[in-house]
């Protein structure tokens, strides 16, 4: 993956020495269920995450440049809702330490940036579960246009089924803001 930076973060391949880093936001009970995802129990469930993700090399990890702390990720993944087109659905994660301070926004624009100056994708795509309502923030300030809702559409660790609020990006729509 290319590392990619913004003004306070650095947007890198994950390491294993990342480990404490990721066990300490992943166990947190507000951030994993937000996300679809049980909170970690323990350093080995986050290291067989941690493994897939420098395996698949699909997910960044986001390193705060003020303390080299890896508090977050963010993936770029192929959109299955969207087969046949160059397309990418991203996804991200940020440690509850550092929510309110728009710095997962300015993450999602340079990946935004990213895919569709250097990847030459057609369309991104991002999905939140109804309730969160910070995840609808930083998708809607980063540019996306609500597409609707697909009701009943992801199940979760603990059996319960949300709907998936979706929004997308075209490249048009990306070239259009940038040219003003």
């Amino acid at each position: 993956m290319k590392t990619l930076e913004t003004e306070r973060t650095i947007l890198r391949t994950w390491k294993i020495d990342d480990i404490d880093d990721f066990y300490e936001y992943a166990k947190n009970p507000n951030i994993g269920p937000s996300a679809g995802w049980k909170p970690h129990e323990n350093q080995d469930v986050s290291m067989k995450i941690l493994q897939s993700f420098i395996e698949k090399g699909e997910v960044w990890a986001i390193e705060y440049k003020a303390n080299n702390k890896v508090i977050g990720s963010i993936g770029a993944h192929s959109d299955e809702k969207r087969r046949g087109v160059n397309g990418k659905m991203i996804g991200y994660v940020l440690s509850e330490d550092y929510w309110g301070q728009g710095i997962m926004c300015e993450v999602v624009k340079e990946v935004i940036r990213y895919l569709f100056d250097e990847e030459n994708c057609e369309i991104i795509s991002c999905y939140h579960y109804p309730f969160n309502i910070q995840s609808k923030r930083v998708i809607e300030k980063s540019g996306f246009q609500y597409e609707g809702t697909l009701r009943f559409a992801s199940k979760i660790y603990d059996g319960r089924i949300y709907d998936d609020v979706c929004y997308s990006v075209m490249r048009e729509e990306y070239l259009d803001r940038k040219q003003r």
